[in-house]
C-alpha cells in the first residue's frame, strides 16, 4: 500500500495527498467484500430466504443486485474515488469543483451517520455469535430439546451484564483494526479474515453435505417456484439486495476513497457483487441440509441461526465442533462488516477535527458503544420501553428495533436513492467517464441503469417501507 505524501495522481484539486491507498485490486475486493459480506449473509439471507418460498425469491434476488445493487456501488466508489477524502467530504469536494449545490454533502452525512448508528447494535449481535462459540464448544446445545435452546438464548438476552462483555468484546475487535489504519489495519486484518471466513463456509457446506438432504437444499434455493413469491417478496429480495452490499451506509465511499486511479471501479464492483452473492448462497447451501435434515422449518425467522440452528448442531454428530466452527464464521463475518461501519465517521474525524487515527478511533468507538447500551437494555431492563409507541407503525418497538427499523427502512434506501440521483442527474458525466473509463456503450448502460432504473426501484422500497406495509 502506498503512504507516499505524494500527491495521488489524477485526484481532485484540494483532495487529501496524505493518505493511505489500497495495495493492490485484490485489497480492495477483500476489503469491500469484507463490509459486504456479514450477518446478512449468514445469518439474514438464509432465513429470509426460508420466509419467502425460496428459488423464486432467490431468483428475484439475483436480479436485484445485478440491477440495483451493482450500480449503486459503482456510484458510491466513483464518488469517494473522484473526492479523494471522506463521504461528507468528497461530496463536498465535487460540489465545489463542478459549482454545485453545496447540500449534496449530506447524502455522505445520511450514510455516515446510517453506519454508525447501525453499527452500535450490529456490536450487540456480533457479540451473540462470541458467546456462542463457547457455548458449542461445551457442549451445551448437545441433546437438548427445543425449548431448552430457546432458554439459552432467552437467558443470554436477559442478562445486560454479559451482553455488555460481548458487546464490549466485539467493539474492542473493531477499534482494534481500524485504529491501525488502511494499510495496518483495514488490509491486514481482511486478508487474514475474509480467506479464513471462505474456508470455514466450505468447511460448513462439506459437513451439510453428509447430511443426506444435501439435494434437497440445492432444489429450494435454486428451483423457482413463483406460487411462494409475493409482492412484499419482491420487495424484500430487493431491500435485501441492497443492505447485503452495504449500501447507503457510505462505506463504499470511504473504501473508493482509497482506491488507485489505475484499478476498474467497474470490474472491482462486478467482483465485490458475485463473492458476496456467492458467500449468501454456500450459506443457504450450509444451513437448510442442517434445517431440512432435523425436520426443522426453513422459515423460522430471525430465530433460525441462534435457536434453530444450535437445536441441528445439538442433535447431530460432530455438532459441537462444526456449530462453534459456525459460529467463528459468524464472528468474522460480523467483524469485517463492523470495520467497515466505523471507518467512515473515523475518517471524517481525522480530516474535519484533526485527531490522530487512534483519538478518532476511540472518540467514536467508545460513543458508538455506549449507544449499544441502550440496545442492550431494551433487550431486557427495558423492554416495555417504546419510546415512539404512540406512531401506529413503531407500537411496541423497543430501541434496538427502532435503529433497526430507521437504519435500514429508512436511511439506507433514502441515502441510496439520492447517491443514484446525485450520479444520474447532478453530478457532470464527463467526470463519471473519466472515473469509470467504460466504453462507451457500457457506461450508457450503467447511466441509464442509474438514472432511471434504480431510483425508481429503490424509491419504491422506500415508499413501502416508510408506509409500513
Amino acid at each position: 500500500m502506498s503512504e507516499s505524501n505524494a500527491p495521488i495522481a489524477g485526484a481532485m484539486e484540494g483532495s487529501n495527498a496524505n493518505r493511505g491507498l489500497w495495495s493492490s485490486r485484490f485489497a480492495f475486493i477483500l476489503a469491500a467484500t469484507g463490509s459486504a459480506v456479514g450477518l446478512g449473509n449468514i445469518w439474514k439471507f438464509p432465513y429470509v430466504t426460508g420466509e419467502n418460498g425460496g428459488g423464486a425469491f432467490v431468483l428475484v434476488y439475483l436480479l436485484c443486485i445485478a440491477a440495483i445493487g451493482l450500480p449503486i456501488m459503482m456510484a458510491e466508489v466513483l464518488i469517494g474515488r473522484r473526492g479523494g477524502r471522506s463521504p461528507v467530504n468528497s461530496l463536498r469536494q465535487i460540489t465545489k469543483q463542478q459549482n454545485l449545490n453545496p447540500s449534496w454533502r449530506l447524502v455522505g452525512a445520511i450514510g455516515v451517520i446510517a453506519g454508525f448508528l447501525i453499527l452500535s447494535f450490529y456490536s450487540v449481535i456480533g457479540g451473540w455469535a462470541v458467546s456462542y462459540v463457547g457455548t458449542a464448544a461445551t457442549g451445551q446445545f448437545t441433546g437438548q430439546s427445543a425449548d431448552a435452546i430457546g432458554a439459552i438464548f432467552s437467558d443470554l438476552l436477559a442478562d445486560p451484564t454479559t451482553l455488555l462483555m460481548w458487546h464490549t468484546l466485539f467493539m474492542a475487535l473493531v477499534m482494534l483494526v481500524v485504529a491501525k489504519g488502511v494499510r495496518a489495519g483495514l488490509e491486514r486484518a481482511v486478508s487474514i479474515l475474509m480467506p479464513a471466513l471462505f474456508l470455514l463456509l466450505l468447511a460448513v457446506v462439506g459437513y451439510a453435505m453428509t447430511t443426506g438432504e444435501f439435494g434437497r437444499a440445492v432444489s429450494f434455493l435454486f428451483q423457482p417456484d413463483f406460487s411462494k413469491l409475493t409482492t412484499a417478496g419482491v420487495l424484500v429480495a430487493l431491500g435485501h439486495a441492497f443492505f447485503t452490499l452495504s449500501l447507503g451506509m457510505a462505506v463504499m465511499m470511504a473504501y473508493g476513497s482509497y482506491l488507485p486511479k489505475n484499478i476498474s471501479i467497474a470490474k472491482t464492483s462486478i467482483a465485490v457483487c458475485v463473492i458476496d452473492t456467492g458467500v449468501a448462497l454456500l450459506a443457504g447451501l450450509a444451513i437448510f441440509p442442517i434445517v431440512f435434515a432435523n425436520g426443522l422449518e426453513p422459515g423460522a425467522g430471525p430465530g433460525l441461526i441462534f435457536q434453530t440452528l444450535p437445536l441441528a448442531f445439538g442433535q447431530m454428530p460432530m455438532g459441537s465442533l462444526f456449530g462453534t466452527l459456525f459460529f467463528i464464521l459468524l464472528i468474522f463475518a460480523a467483524w469485517t462488516s463492523g470495520i467497515s461501519l466505523l471507518e467512515p465517521i473515523v475518517e471524517w474525524l481525522e480530516e474535519q477535527k484533526g485527531m490522530t487515527r487512534i483519538t478518532s478511533t476511540l472518540g467514536a468507538g467508545f460513543v458508538c458503544w455506549a449507544l449499544g447500551i441502550a440496545s442492550i437494555l431494551s433487550l431486557n431492563l427495558w423492554s416495555g420501553f417504546a419510546p415512539l409507541g404512540w406512531i401506529g407503525m413503531l407500537e411496541g418497538k423497543t430501541i434496538f428495533d427502532l435503529l433497526d427499523f430507521f437504519t435500514a427502512n429508512i436511511m439506507l434506501p433514502l441515502g441510496g436513492l439520492l447517491v443514484a440521483v446525485f450520479a444520474g442527474w447532478i453530478m457532470s458525466r464527463k467526470a463519471m467517464e473519466e472515473e469509470l473509463a467504460l466504453s462507451k456503450p457500457m457506461f450508457n448502460l450503467w447511466f441509464v441503469t442509474v438514472r432511471f432504473i434504480t431510483p425508481v426501484a429503490v424509491g419504491t422500497v422506500f415508499v413501502y417501507n416508510l408506509v409500513g406495509a
